[in-house]
């Protein structure tokens, strides 16, 4: 299959997926696989070894010029000015309304030197979005096609991508990034992750990605590292209770809905968004994500409705089995003031038969 306006566009590791045996969908436009020997196990092997994903689908956009700081400034909810060369933060997009365009990922790459690290489905709109709003010194360029993007996820993952890039990286703090050179290649090493444990995130020209993950693979194998597919990384990122845009984030829901105030940085100054979410956040949200386990058999599912005392009040977001902790959870929005009662009984509407469950404050899992 070729990559056409009709198929999906095919990543620098599709050959390599399909030689393991993947089972592959179509995902934000691209040919991707979703499981390699089955979720519980790939899921399984990152919370005790190591999995290896392909995210070469993710989007990657370069800002650089003078003015490349006080433009994302303006463009971002985070504080880009705290950023030194090689850190990295979580940020988010919003329209004027307050809604979430996109959550990102922005790295200083140098003094004047930016990546904006962007979801898949939402690269078009994110630049042209951006480069409407873009004014002085300062370029976008769209590097997504030709950058690779793997990641190593797990307790052992630090272990792996050292010996596999011949580089101690135990000095690497949570999200900092430096750019090594190994095998021929120039490597962006990030140490962060959408699966709640210690991870690596790892930028290349995509020419040289397939040499990399035969490396890790080769590598990795004695200490337990697996290929991994996007199976295992929803329910990973669930049990962290880490947002997925077009579930927890939409142009409709707010930062401070989704429980993301931490990156909202009002103190900055003015930004794209700022009025309505100060406006939201001095009369209080309406709504708010929660956490939520089931206390009875099923497994909630995007849209399903949320009950509480005999009526709707909400919907579900994302919902799975949990293979850590063998029990379905999820998330939703419900009521503010709900929202605030952890241990608060709810049920969920499952296809016709409501299903009790409670509301967990925190993520699912304590933190590695």
């Amino acid at each position: 299959m070729t990559a056409s306006a009709e198929e999906p566009k095919r990543t620098p590791l599709a050959g390599r997926h399909l030689e393991l045996g993947a089972r592959m969908i179509e995902f934000a436009g691209f040919w991707m696989p979703v499981q390699y020997s089955g979720v519980l196990a790939e899921h399984r092997a990152v919370r005790t070894a190591a999995g290896l994903f392909d995210l070469c689908h993710m989007g990657e956009l370069r800002f650089e010029g003078p003015d490349a700081a006080e433009n994302l400034q303006q463009l971002t909810t985070n504080d880009v000015f705290r950023l030194e060369p090689g850190k990295g933060q979580y940020t988010l997009l919003c329209n004027e309304r307050g809604g979430v365009v996109d959550d990102c990922l922005l790295y200083r790459l140098g003094p004047r030197d930016y990546l904006l690290v962007v979801n898949a489905a939402n690269t078009d709109k994110v630049r042209e979005w951006a480069r409407a709003r873009l004014r002085g010194r300062v370029t976008l360029r769209d590097e997504s096609s030709e950058t690779a993007l793997i990641a190593v996820q797990g307790p052992r993952s630090q272990t792996i991508v050292g010996r596999a890039l011949e580089q101690d990286f135990s000095d690497l703090p949570s999200f900092w990034a430096r750019t090594v050179h190994a095998h021929g290649a120039a490597i962006l090493v990030s140490r962060t992750g959408y699966t709640g444990e210690d991870g690596f995130e790892l930028y290349l020209d995509a020419e040289a990605a397939a040499n990399l993950w035969d490396r890790l693979l080769q590598v990795g194998q004695a200490d337990g590292l697996v290929p991994a597919g996007l199976g295992a990384r929803d329910t990973l990122r669930l049990e962290a209770r880490l947002p997925l845009y077009g579930n927890e984030l939409t142009e409709e829901i707010s930062p401070l809905e989704a429980g993301l105030g931490f990156a909202v940085k009002f103190d900055k100054g003015d930004f794209v968004g700022r009025e309505a979410l100060l406006a939201q956040q001095e009369r209080g949200a309406a709504r708010r994500l929660i956490g939520f386990e089931m206390l009875e058999r099923g497994v909630p599912r995007h849209g399903y409705p949320i009950v509480h005392q005999g009526r709707e009040v909400g919907w579900v977001t994302s919902g799975s089995f949990s293979p850590t902790l063998e029990k379905e959870i999820g998330m939703g929005y419900v009521p503010a003031a709900l929202a605030l009662e952890a241990g608060a009984e709810i049920s969920v509407d499952i296809r016709g038969r409501l299903r009790r469950a409670r509301v967990v404050e925190g993520r699912f899992l304590p933190r590695p």
